[in-house]
């Protein structure tokens, strides 16, 4: 299950993290994101223990989407090192997200 991250606890979890993280930036209000929400669960459970996947309501966490650039949602950041290694914005197809997570590992 992805883990609910907020402006206080991101650097710990995300950029702190020793393997890659997909970080999915959402808003309750927003139908696509309620789409790709059950994808990016999926690829959490199959990867638990070798990624992390976390969420980020950019309503609750401005500061975060802000630092960030998240200008539309769901925008999801790949993160390697604490550093932003991909992004993709909007919907798309389950295997094209594990094969961007799998070209981090």
């Amino acid at each position: 299950m992805a883990l609910e991250v907020t402006d206080a606890t991101f650097e710990e979890v995300v950029l702190k993290s020793e393997v890659p993280v997909i970080v999915d930036f959402w808003a309750v209000w927003c139908g696509p994101c309620r789409t790709i929400g059950p994808i990016v669960e999926d690829i959490g459970k199959e990867y638990e223990g070798k990624a992390k996947v976390v969420k980020v309501d950019v309503d609750s966490n401005q500061g975060t989407a802000v630092k960030y650039g998240i200008r539309n949602i769901p925008t999801l950041l790949f993160f390697k090192n604490g550093e932003v290694a991909d992004k993709q914005v909007g919907v798309v197809p389950k295997p094209l997200l594990v094969k961007k997570l799998e070209a981090l590992m």
